[in-house]
């Protein structure tokens, strides 16, 4: 098929997409009353649904409608699905380099202008009463909705970082993922229904796509326009080249390909448990194909509301801190729910009703809703640090990478599905497997890239052992070298400031807290930079002011703690002049960072807090629950203070200044 990319220049004239307004809204769902994500949003949930109800309506034709001797009825669904994914294997590397070179809303209307046209095919090929012509046209139209799903995949995650700020990606995110799941379900539930109405059904299909296609169509005109990130990309037509040349850019960022490595196999997982739905309902469940659907609509709303809830658990931030926490829930309902279908016994084909009125069904349904809560709430994160951390000039070549890892682990995941059922295992037994693989995956990749790890104990400290507020937050730099500078009141302080900062922050910490059993551990797999003064160790002294440039250089935000130690009085102590000589270094490097002041409150007196006397001697950690849980801490932000303006006394000024607006 000839892609004309001439149609995909941008008229200098074109309105195109505003810089985001500030940050006002009360919530996700206000986005849909924004031209610059509305528009979008219901384009791509357009899309989902016809994607899906004219394979399913075609599905359910091959299975009870139609007589195919080539194509019978148990291999209808694995054809279509591997036609429709095939494309993802061939295509994604150049959709990917289309939508960097091009202006991404030109993409996307034609895309839609793509749709189309397959959907007038496709309906030809329902109203067709001659079925050696119209299985094969379908069929070549499901293959065609497969290049339109692949050049949509990567415009769509690439459009949001230029539509959205970062405090707005985890909820557009959430937003997209609900509403690809609910479109998955409507197409799904609507073409079923339309295509079983007895000698009408295939035309009132043809009708419902073309009719999807041209509102989506019609959406799609009100999207603003995108800049293109890359215009003088050269492209390159070989996919097996460009697939290699993608995943090479992605892997240049070891935790964003370790983050495309971790949404494949949530596919993988996915993947699994939805190709076994009609199954595990007639063979397990004992319920007739309503049940199957429930089923599927049990999972669906699972995922929506988990994708929705990152917004609100992550405070409005990319908080990769929620992935551990998907992932713990992902294995604990799996494993669960083997054990809570396992038990069912045999019994006739049960209706709807019947299956609902039973006790053990409500367990199983909320197995099945609880997993996939907590997959909505292990992707969201994953696919907005992808979209936040990769390089604007190639962020789409990247996506269409991940796509390929997606198509690829889901073909695995049906392959050792097929196998272990001819294994002779049982489908909770499958479900058991794969809750197991995933805890062992999960350790893995948490690892290999710590930073899920920090940020989910940063994420648990900072929700469920303190109500932690953070005020002034808009002063922490999305990009771009920082000095963060705070009082020091207790052991914990850093992993605070983690959790109020969208970013990885590099520490520079007192060498004898490496030494504290437990925290000690935790700091190294931090990273943080140990300092000894001067007098006691110079080498280390001389190499921390070293790693704290070096930082500064790449890009990075450093924290320190000017008084040099924890407090023994929950007072503010003199500011020393480190400080000093890190933007006396970075400033021969021609790097500019500015400083951060930052004010820790009422913290003192927490556990971790040196407020307890043993042995004449301030020391924390000795009093268990000596606050209670939840106890009120918080951190403000105040406003950033260029270079030139910073001296130790300004600096512990404006923290004092922070300290007293807590009281105020």
């Amino acid at each position: 098929m000839r892609v004309d990319v001439a149609n995909l220049t941008t008229p200098a004239t074109a309105q195109q997409l505003a810089p985001s307004p500030p940050y006002d809204h009360p919530n996700q769902f206000a986005l849909l009353k924004q031209r610059r994500f509305a528009p979008f949003f219901w384009t791509q949930f357009s899309g989902a649904a016809n994607d899906n109800l004219f394979k399913f309506a075609f599905t359910v034709m091959v299975t009870y409608q139609l007589s195919v001797s080539w194509l019978p009825p148990a291999l209808a669904g694995l054809v279509i699905g591997a036609l429709f994914i095939l494309p993802f294997l061939l295509f994604s590397a150049t959709s990917g380099q289309l939508t960097d070179k091009f202006e991404k809303t030109r993409v996307i209307r034609f895309v839609k202008n793509l749709e189309v046209v397959i959907m007038l095919i496709a309906a030809a090929g329902f109203m067709s009463s001659n079925v050696d012509v119209q299985v094969p046209v379908l069929l070549g139209c499901t293959f065609l909705m497969g290049i339109h799903s692949t050049l949509f995949g990567p415009v769509k995650f690439a459009y949001l970082p230029q539509a959205l700020d970062e405090r707005e990606l985890t909820g557009g995110n959430g937003m997209v993922e609900m509403g690809t799941f609910v479109a998955i379900l409507l197409g799904n539930i609507v073409g079923g229904l339309i295509v079983a109405v007895p000698q009408a059904g295939p035309a009132y299909v043809a009708i419902a796509c073309v009719a999807t296609a041209l509102v989506g169509r019609l959406v799609a005109q009100f999207i603003p326009l995108a800049p293109a990130t890359d215009p003088n990309l050269k492209i390159n037509w070989n996919p097996v080249t460009e697939t290699w040349r993608n995943l090479k850019l992605a892997n240049e960022n070891i935790v964003v390909f370790r983050s495309m490595l971790g949404i494949s196999w949530m596919w993988f997982f996915g993947a699994t448990f939805l190709s076994q739905f009609p199954s595990f309902a007639k063979e397990v469940m004992h319920g007739n194909e309503q049940v199957a659907s429930l089923l599927l609509v049990v999972f669906s709303i699972g995922i929506a509301t988990g994708s929705l809830l990152c917004e609100v658990l992550s405070k409005r931030h990319v908080e990769i801190g929620l992935v551990p926490l998907g992932a713990i829930g992902m294995s604990v309902f799996a494993i669960d729910l083997y054990f809570s279908s396992r038990g069912l016994g045999a019994s006739p084909i049960m209706s709807l009703s019947n299956f609902i009125a039973q006790s053990a069904h409500w367990h199983v349904m909320a197995d099945l809703a609880l997993l996939s809560l907590f997959a909505g709430l292990y992707s969201v994160p994953m696919y907005a640090l992808i979209q936040l951390r990769s390089q604007p000039t190639h962020r789409a070549r990247i996506i269409a990478a991940n796509n390929i890892l997606n198509a690829l682990f889901m073909i695995v995941s049906a392959i050792l599905a097929g196998a272990l059922l001819k294994a002779e295992f049982t489908i909770p037994q499958i479900f058991l497997f794969v809750g197991l693989a995933n805890a062992v995956v999960a350790f893995y990749i948490f690892m290999l890239v710590p930073e899920y790890l920090l940020r989910f104990v940063a994420f648990m400290l900072s929700r469920c052992v303190y109500r932690f507020k953070v005020t002034g937050d808009h002063n922490l730099p999305t990009q771009g070298a920082a000095i963060l500078t705070c009082n020091h009141v207790s052991f914990i302080d850093p992993v605070l400031l983690m959790a109020a900062s969208p970013r990885p922050i590099y520490f520079v910490m007192d060498h004898r807290i490496f030494k504290t059993p437990l925290l000690g551990w935790f700091f190294r797999l931090l990273k943080a930079i140990p300092i000894a003064p001067r007098s006691e160790d110079p080498v280390m002294y001389e190499a921390a002011f070293e790693a704290a440039a070096k930082v500064l250089r790449e890009g990075d935000l450093l924290a320190i703690f000017p008084e040099g130690g924890i407090t023994t009085d929950g007072g503010l102590q003199p500011f020393k002049g480190g400080i000093m000589k890190i933007l006396e270094t970075v400033k021969r490097d021609g790097v500019s960072a500015p400083v951060i002041p930052m004010a820790l409150t009422n913290l003192w007196g927490s556990y971790f807090s040196r407020i307890e006397k043993v042995n004449h001697q301030q020391v924390a950690m000795v009093k268990p629950f000596r606050r209670g849980l939840f106890s009120r801490v918080g951190l403000n932000v105040g406003d950033p203070v260029a270079p030139e303006g910073v001296t130790p006394a300004n600096l512990q000024t404006r923290v004092a200044q922070l300290l007293q607006k807590d009281l105020a």
